[in-house]
């Protein structure tokens, strides 16, 4: 896990298909490739790994998924308001 504030580096696609190919097709280690490319070793570790669970390399972004995102506050807040009404209505019922 990286320290807070910790910057990690980019690499560009091109340098981790051809580090995957290197790795793949001529059956070079990890420490090997890490050397020659100055990228850690367990950085191409994870390349390979993504490759070869999903069979390409993917931009996911890593963490949970935010429930509910792609609507808007607007949305919800009519939504909030619709069942606080609802909760009115039931609650004089009761009484």
């Amino acid at each position: 896990m990286g320290s807070k504030g910790q910057k990690y580096l980019k690499y560009d696609r091109g340098v981790k298909e051809l580090i995957i190919r290197e790795m793949i097709e001529n059956h070079r280690g990890y420490q090997e490739l890490a050397n020659e490319y100055g990228i850690p070793e367990g950085t191409i570790a994870t390349w390979i790994y993504q490759y070869r669970k999903r069979g390409e390399l993917t931009r996911d972004k890593a963490g949970r998924p935010v429930p509910g995102a792609e609507s808007d506050y607007k949305e919800k807040y009519e939504i909030l308001k619709k069942f606080m009404a609802f909760c009115e209505k039931v609650d004089r019922k009761r009484k």
